[in-house]
């Protein structure tokens, strides 16, 4: 029988940190030698960071990134151990992303990767071109660098595998398990019995069960071991976000799997596994025909033995036979909780922020982004209790307080989070109190400010500009003046709380007194979609951790935690009726969801995004769609027609409309039809607005249907 032990490293993907990178990739090979490993992989180019972006085209990044390969082969952790490094590589004027398979002192093999992410946030054929030739190899002539630590000048690059004198290991990179013939079955039919998978996925709601499953079924059909590693943590544009989840399969089984969304800089699993296991699967299985017919790959040869006899795990202390576990997959609010934790707390760890302001405005959206700080504050506070030196250092760095140990989330909260409910003569009592017992509930500093005389100083300006003064529309005002009545006090909004967050650590005396607070946002994705916000108000910001998250779940969520975390106040946020307040008192309550002030409900505005997002279905198709999925809502064809004509023609229109996608707030992207500004939505800003052939087609066809009746 041959053992051999296997690990997999999460870690954060944090572009050009090529010092913190290389430090935690050492830090990670330690411990998987110290828990016995011989066989070591990491996240898709750990040494750049994936989201460098237009960084990978310059030649900087290729060339420390191979300063930093030497440095890591250099260091005697990796005597004795077959290390599987990302990096980028140009061969022969050609960008690659590549896995370099090394050890002590030694480049063994060079694996580009053959299938690249084009879909959705990637764009990776904009910075590499995939390997095009399959089951070859080619000849790389190493970066001096390399040459004065190894002695070495060429080694190859290419479709291979390595081969030691006890098993074959292949590489398969993230997006090349996704590929309906992925190399991994190829090489578990050539014979390879460990695939190791460099990943940087990133964390979607509802997303994770897919891949662990994708995963599973693809060594449960070929047989062999799978090694998993996945980067946690934030990208470099801050809006993906790495969910970790790395893992550790055998013959479709899980061994092991690490934590989904963590603080931890470093997380390394391992599993123990018998080569002759998957040996025995393999003879067992309708396979041996396809094997036999594999075309060969070529074979990198390494005269080492990575296994350990039964001997050797018996008198270790730390080696375990592993067995098979059960796959967590956390439920849909807790990956909110947990997804949005790790967002804002990287965000303001490698900002180096003294901490975040909030205008708590007394509705769902912006109480929803206070639990946010909450959420994070209980995790940062469960990592410091769980022993994690990193995340109490950077507690300590970003306050300022050297010696600080903290005993509660609300105290995390009362040193990180200013909120400020900014009323005008239109604000209600009940909204005030809302957002002054919420923030007390959860620790906040709270601040209450009248922006009036700041608007009226606006309105003196247009007066005396225009010889001009604007009217609501229960005052006789036309809709224009309506809205530029309303929007010149959400705009205030946005003025008043740049400049307390600039000055409020100043003025509170705080040990990061000069420093700004990072200004948070509240808005959702189907807003953004709707384009039902005003531009340059309190829905801009530096960060927008609500920014992907729809209307619903954020019902949801606010649900969720005030039966996780005891916060009865939520119940008064879920049930008020919600309204921005930017009319007067007199013209009666505002309600900002109704049909006929935002043309669509939210739950309407979650499928088209997803009809018109995920789908892919223009205006046309998403009617013939919504004909079917709406028919119990005994909905006419006209209505349908309708709705879906009024969700093309928001989302078309410069004012208002998708123009204000260009200035959306960055957001986590936890969504898949969030219409981010270009990074995820590629679709053009400015458009026809009445999608004249379109709209006209589809009216045809609805009188048509109405006309059968």
């Amino acid at each position: 029988m041959s053992f051999i032990t296997v690990a997999a490293a999460t870690l954060p993907s944090v572009p050009l940190d090529f010092k913190g990178n290389r430090d935690r990739i050492l830090e990670s090979i330690r411990v998987a030698k110290e828990k016995g490993a011989t066989v070591r992989t990491g996240p898709e180019l750990e040494i750049p960071g994936y989201g460098c972006l237009d960084h990978h085209l310059e030649g900087d990044t290729f060339a420390h990134s191979w300063e930093v390969l030497a440095e890591i082969i250099s260091d005697p952790v990796c005597e004795g151990m077959l290390v599987d490094l990302g990096m980028g590589c140009r061969h022969r004027s050609v960008r690659y992303n590549c896995r370099v398979l090394c050890t002590y002192k030694r480049v063994l093999f060079i694996r580009p990767k053959m299938s690249l992410a084009m879909n959705g946030l990637y764009r990776e054929a904009r910075h590499f071109t995939a390997w095009a030739k399959p089951l070859q190899t080619e000849t790389y002539y190493l970066e001096e660098v390399i040459e004065r630590v190894t002695g070495q000048r060429t080694v190859l690059i290419g479709d291979a595998l390595l081969s030691t004198r006890d098993t074959a290991i292949g590489c398969e990179t993230c997006e090349e398990l996704f590929t309906p013939l992925n190399p991994s079955t190829h090489m578990s039919l050539n014979g390879c019995e460990i695939i190791l998978n460099s990943s940087a996925s990133h964390a979607e709601l509802r997303k994770l069960k897919t891949r662990l499953d994708l995963i599973a079924n693809s060594t449960r059909k070929a047989g062999g071991c799978y090694v998993y590693a996945n980067a946690t943590g934030v990208d470099g544009e801050a809006r993906m976000m790495f969910d970790g989840s790395s893992m550790i399969l055998l013959n479709g089984k899980p061994l092991e799997q690490g934590h989904q969304f963590s603080l931890e800089p470093v997380e390394v699993i391992i599993a123990t596994i018998d080569l002759e296991e998957i040996r025995s699967y393999r003879s067992g299985i309708s396979r041996n025909v396809q094997a036999a017919q594999q075309a060969d790959y070529i074979r990198v040869e390494w005269d080492i033995r990575l296994s350990r006899s039964v001997d050797d795990i018996f008198r270790s202390k730390s080696l375990q036979f592993s067995t098979e576990i059960q796959l967590r997959v956390l439920d849909p609010m807790s990956e909110i909780w947990m997804s949005t934790s790790v967002y804002l707390w990287q965000y303001l760890v490698r900002t180096s922020s003294p901490g975040f302001f909030l205008s708590l405005s007394g509705g769902l959206d912006s109480s929803t982004v206070a639990l946010f700080v909450y959420g994070m504050a209980k995790v940062v506070l469960a990592s410091i209790a769980a022993g994690s030196e990193t995340t109490l250092a950077d507690l300590r760095r970003v306050t300022g307080m050297e010696t600080l140990v903290p005993e509660s989330p609300e105290q995390i909260v009362s040193i990180l989070l200013t909120t400020c409910y900014t009323s005008t003569v239109n604000s209600s009592d009940e909204t005030r109190s809302r957002a002054e017992r919420l923030a007390e509930k959860l620790g906040a500093k709270h601040l209450t400010v009248s922006i009036d005389q700041a608007v009226e100083a606006s309105m003196a300006i247009i007066d005396k500009a225009l010889d001009f003064t604007p009217k609501y529309s229960i005052e006789g005002g036309t809709r224009s003046e309506n809205l530029a009545l309303q929007n010149i006090q959400a705009r205030s909004r946005l003025t008043t709380q740049y400049m307390l967050a600039q000055l409020a650590t100043t003025a509170s005396k705080s040990p990061r007194a000069g420093s700004a607070l990072l200004v948070l946002t509240s808005g959702n994705v189907d807003e953004n979609l709707r384009g039902y916000y005003t531009k340059y108000d309190a829905s801009s910001g530096d960060l927008a951790p609500l920014g992907s998250i729809s209307k619903e779940d954020a019902k949801r969520f606010q649900r969720w935690a005030m039966e996780a975390w005891n916060l009865p106040i939520m119940d008064e946020f879920i049930n008020a009726t919600p309204s921005a307040e930017l009319l007067p008192l007199s013209a009666g309550v505002q309600d900002d969801e109704s049909e006929t002030e935002m043309g669509l409900t939210y739950k309407e505005l979650s499928v088209f995004g997803e009809l018109r997002s995920i789908e892919k279905l223009g205006p046309w198709s998403c009617y013939l769609r919504l004909l079917g999925l709406w028919k119990e809502r005994n909905l006419t064809p006209g209505q349908i027609a309708e709705k879906c004509m009024r969700f093309f023609r928001n989302y078309a229109l410069l004012t208002p409309g998708n123009s204000k996608a260009t200035i959306i707030t960055p957001s986590v992207h936890m969504s898949a039809y969030n219409p981010d500004d270009n990074r995820h939505d590629l679709r053009p800003f400015l458009y026809v607005v009445n999608w004249p052939y379109q709209f006209d087609k589809i009216k045809k066809h609805a009188e048509h249907l109405e006309s059968l009746d």
